[in-house]
């Protein structure tokens, strides 16, 4: 019976300091997803009847969510990134 070769590798192990990068930059990507969904909740980026900018507004406001996310996290967000990107760390330093 001939063996199945894995369809992918393993990831390559990064050195430490592009891996700590790599972990704040999703402990970022994170929070502005998560401020992003706040933002939803909250209306920001909802068409407004009274524009009538029609379907466009609609698919394009999450655009708008998620970029105004971004600049949030940017300009130092509500802390979820350094929080997430110390419990990151922690396990990757663990394994």
């Amino acid at each position: 019976m001939a063996t199945i070769a894995p369809v992918s590798s393993p990831a390559p192990r990064l050195q430490p300091e592009k891996r700590d990068d790599a972990l704040f930059q999703a402990a970022k990507n994170l929070e502005a997803s998560f401020l992003a969904e706040m933002l939803k909740s909250a209306g920001f980026g909802k068409p407004r009847d009274a524009n009538g900018g029609g379907i466009g507004e609609d698919q394009f406001g999450s655009f708008l969510r998620q970029e105004q996310a971004r600049e949030m996290v940017n300009q130092g967000g509500i802390g979820l990134a350094q929080s997430l990107y110390e419990a990151l760390k922690e396990q990757a330093d663990a394994q």
